[in-house]
């Protein structure tokens, strides 16, 4: 091998290390996809489902103590009806209906962009289980896109509660999401809630990583 073969070698090598390097420096956050899902209170399960049964797991979600259920409800609109929504546990003290953008046409429903909690005013539904119905009211939203942090990885990004931040997406059809909402709690592990019409436009998939571009 000649010198120069080797210099060569080094420089490659050199500037590997360097991306290396770089690529750990950035502000890097799993990303997690939400399909339409319902959150319901434990009165409003049992009207649904009986007042014998309660929520069964399916599996574990990223946030602690979250879990998808094997249970599902069906949705009721004007125009429409989607079948087979899964439901989210633990109960919640209210019950709140997450949809998608595309799913408000399909119910003929005018659904509002909301952070998750802010209810009111928000859309009425019917839902259906395999015992009953009911209408919750002022109980459905599309969730906006938001990350969630512990007290201690807001600390490291000295964000807080509340904050808007800006996320970059890599990949052929990435780009940059502004007017993400930072979530903080003790409860919460580092994880980018979007859902799944915002995931398909940028070609986002569970698991992968986007950057925190500004904070």
């Amino acid at each position: 091998m000649s010198l120069l073969d080797l210099d060569r070698i080094v420089s490659l090598v050199i500037e590997e290390l360097k991306k290396e390097e770089k690529s750990s420096k950035r502000n890097l956050i799993p990303a997690g996809i939400s399909n339409r899902h319902v959150h319901l209170s434990k009165q409003d399960f049992h009207i649904l489902f009986g007042s014998d049964l309660e929520l069964t797991k399916q599996k574990d979600l990223t946030q602690i103590g979250q879990f998808a259920s094997n249970e599902f409800v069906n949705l009721i609109g004007p125009k429409g009806i989607i079948e087979r929504v899964r439901i989210l546990g633990p109960y919640r003290e209210k019950s709140q209906i997450e949809i998608l953008n595309s799913d408000s046409f399909k119910l003929g429903i005018n659904v509002p962009l909301r952070e998750s909690g802010d209810l009111d005013g928000s859309a009425d539904i019917i839902i259906s289980g395999t015992y009953g119905c009911l209408k919750i009211s002022s109980g459905m939203i599309v969730a906006k896109r938001h990350i969630h942090m512990s007290l201690e990885e807001a600390g490291k990004f000295n964000l807080k509660n509340g904050d808007t931040v800006r996320v970059k997406i890599d990949g052929e059809r990435g780009g940059i999401l502004d007017n993400v909402i930072i979530r903080v709690s003790d409860k919460f592990k580092l994880d980018f809630h979007v859902d799944l019409d915002e995931a398909n436009c940028f070609g986002l998939k569970n698991g992968d990583k986007v950057e925190l571009v500004n904070y």
